[in-house]
């Protein structure tokens, strides 16, 4: 468990935002990976201290849990999008959505502010014998896939599938030569999260393989492309890194 604080925030599009977390604490974060995973400890509206639990493993849930809720914080698993060590510093991008409580404490950190973290981890694992690669995620995992882009200088050839909520939190993306980057803005409110990179993957001329796949947001995006990359495709299912973010309409636990 590593508490820190508040150093900057930054807007990046109407539906993205950047805050950067400090102190000497991230010396003890170890780098595991391009997507490195973290929980995220911070405040709910007028507490005016963090309450981080004191357990490295998976008993933090219940000291969480057996705080009174007025001195709970608030928890939700999120990448790291940056790592500055030597500057004590990380950053983590957040797809904002609505009053949501982890949205709602963006648009209300300060530097100063507490906040804290532990380590979870990566899951992007290309494997040696991959001569392609697929990168697919809706806006939850818009920092995931940014992160493992930047993290690799000479890729193998590389799709990539990024769903947004607008077409205004579209933005540039330096990739190197054989990365190619599709958008995809859902615009209209009424698609559900997922189903346009979901059906772009199912439409797309895929690099040749052995590929390795890389997919992440809500449920039914990352198990539905498994789906079909094993069963339509033919792509071992260890080729295949899965994670179901969210869960359109079940809200996170604390």
């Amino acid at each position: 468990m590593i508490t820190l604080e508040v150093r900057r925030c930054e807007s990046l599009t109407p539906g993205f935002a950047c805050v950067t977390l400090g102190g000497t604490g991230v010396r003890d974060l170890v780098p595991g990976g391009a997507d490195q995973a973290v929980r995220l400890f911070f405040t709910r509206e007028g507490q005016r201290e963090l309450r981080m639990p004191t357990a490295s493993n998976e008993a933090w849930m219940v000291q969480v849990m057996l705080m009174a809720k007025a001195a709970r914080p608030w928890v939700r698993n999120l990448t790291v999008r940056r790592l500055r060590p030597a500057e004590e510093e990380i950053d983590i991008e957040f797809a904002l959505h609505g009053d949501s409580p982890m949205s709602s404490w963006v648009r209300r950190a300060r530097p100063g502010d507490p906040a804290g973290i532990f380590d979870l981890g990566s899951m992007y694992r290309l494997p040696g014998h991959a001569r392609g690669r697929l990168l697919v995620g809706d806006e939850s995992a818009l920092p995931a896939i940014l992160s493992i882009l930047e993290a690799d200088p000479n890729p193998p050839p590389t799709e990539v599938f990024a769903e947004v909520a607008t077409a205004a939190d579209v933005r540039p993306v330096p990739a190197p030569a054989g990365v190619r980057v599709h958008w995809l803005s859902r615009d209209d409110v009424g698609i559900r999260p997922g189903t346009l990179a979901l059906e772009a993957v199912r439409q797309a001329e895929l690099p040749e393989g052995p590929l390795y796949a890389w997919v992440a947001g809500e449920s039914r995006l990352a198990t539905g492309v498994r789906r079909h990359l094993v069963g339509d495709r033919g792509v071992p299912k260890r080729d295949v890194s899965f994670y179901g973010y969210w869960r359109l309409g079940r809200s996170t636990p604390g």
